[in-house]
């Protein structure tokens, strides 16, 4: 499955659960869902920003991207929590792929990304912040 069908299948689940109300959100988490989504929003941006930078620089952005869920990660707990570490989760191909070239020695089993692999990964973050937006709402 890919980075973004990953995400996706949690997003799912992420709106059944809030539709049945299973989900019984704090104003922390809801805090928390906001400034996440402003973060993952900052790193990322709107479609067609990400495609003019170097590859170093859409590999910092999504690195900046898991750091940010982390941060968020480890200040809650509960089902804000689950959920984040799912995303995490589905995000860590991105942990794999290096922007530079091996230098033909060992490279720590790193990948250089595709284009394609890229923006499926920039697509993914940009749904999460869009439900974390609705998670804050």
């Amino acid at each position: 499955m890919g980075v973004q069908a990953a995400v996706g299948a949690l997003i799912e689940e992420v709106e059944q659960q809030l539709h049945e109300q299973v989900w019984d959100l704090t104003p922390g988490d809801r805090d928390l869902a906001f400034a996440t989504a402003t973060g993952l929003h900052e790193a990322v941006g709107p479609v067609g920003v990400q495609e003019v930078l170097s590859d170093l620089e859409r590999l910092a952005h999504l690195r900046e991207v898991l750091a940010a869920l982390a941060i968020t990660l480890a200040r809650t707990h509960g089902r804000l929590a689950w959920f984040l570490a799912a995303c995490i989760e589905a995000l860590s191909p991105v942990l794999h792929w290096r922007a530079l070239p091996s230098g033909g020695g060992r490279n720590f089993d790193t990948t250089h990304p595709t284009p394609g692999q890229f923006a499926e990964a920039e697509g993914a973050v940009r749904q999460l912040a869009a439900v974390l937006l609705r998670v804050a709402a």
